[in-house]
């Protein structure tokens, strides 16, 4: 039977970087066969015309969503895509021959159920992150995500990193993909991390497969503080116990904790949280004693 891949791009004022994404995939060797699906959440910068007139013979699909967030844009594309396995990808890389074979290698296997690859810095040679992990910094009020450095072989990482991954689809549905309450860009690919492992399934990076990958200071769109934390407190109760849970809302500083803890609290997380237990496997403990996380 022949798997069939669907790469995912969520777009959002990309400017010239999908054009240069699309250039790059295009030029490169794979074996195996592939859609491509392109998400365009509200741009203003008409990044998506050129696929007017290039690419026409690869009959890219293209969907356009109403500024819905990036979670739920990479949603909007897994919908309609008719892979076996899909891969998430930001709209700023390039890639080598062969990445996608190499990175659907251990999904193939049967060897993970969700896969990242090396991930190297456009116009720097020196860094090269292997998956992500949490680090906590309560000092400075944070936890954020830190790369891993490499390992020779097949490992596990705690946090996929949102810029290219894979997983099989049939996974990504049972875990019911990424989280709609977000309404805007953050955390979504950490919550995707925790929930796939809370759930029984298992994260792996695939050191012989990279991808380069355009690190940008500034978003070419506007996150406030309180999207930015609202997203994190949703994961929390998502997910984490009621000490995890006070420990992040500590960490709001910038912004009227009580104001955004109230609309979380109004938007359904608890009903979810509950559904989300009867589902999992694992708690919370037992991730972050894996992946020796101090939080």
């Amino acid at each position: 039977m022949t798997n069939f891949v669907s790469i995912i791009f969520p777009v959002k004022n990309e400017g010239e970087n999908l054009k240069a994404t699309l250039e790059s995939l295009y030029s490169v060797k794979n074996r195996l066969l592939y859609e491509v699906i392109i998400v365009d959440d509200n741009s203003t910068d008409n990044c998506c015309d050129f696929l007017k007139n290039k690419f026409i013979e690869k009959k890219i699909k293209l969907v356009t969503t109403t500024g819905v967030g990036a979670a739920n844009a990479r949603n909007a594309g897994a919908q309609i895509a008719i892979g076996d396995f899909l891969v998430f990808c930001d709209a700023h890389l390039l890639f080598e021959d062969l990445w996608l074979d190499r990175l659907l290698e251990p999904l193939l296997e049967r060897k993970t159920d969700a896969i990242t690859p090396a991930i190297g810095a456009i116009g720097n040679h020196n860094f090269t992150g292997y998956g992500q992990t949490l680090a906590s910094n309560l000092r400075f009020s944070k936890l954020r995500t830190h790369w891993n450095t490499k390992q020779e072989h097949l490992f596990e990482t705690a946090i996929l990193p949102g810029g290219c991954f894979a997983i099989k689809k049939t996974v990504f549905e049972d875990i019911e993909g990424f989280e709609e309450g977000f309404p805007t860009w953050g955390h979504e690919d950490v919550e995707l991390s925790i929930k796939l492992w809370l759930f029984g399934y298992s994260c792996h990076v695939q050191p012989s497969s990279k991808v380069l990958h355009l690190f940008r200071i500034n978003q070419p769109y506007q996150i406030s503080f309180d999207e930015y934390y609202y997203n994190l407190l949703r994961l929390a109760y998502l997910h984490l116990n009621p000490a995890r849970i006070q420990k992040i809302r500590k960490m709001i500083t910038k912004s009227n904790a009580s104001l955004i803890e109230k609309k979380v609290l109004n938007n359904g997380v608890l009903e979810k949280r509950q559904y989300y237990l009867t589902k999992r496997k694992y708690d919370d403990d037992w991730f972050f004693n894996k992946f020796s996380i101090n939080f």
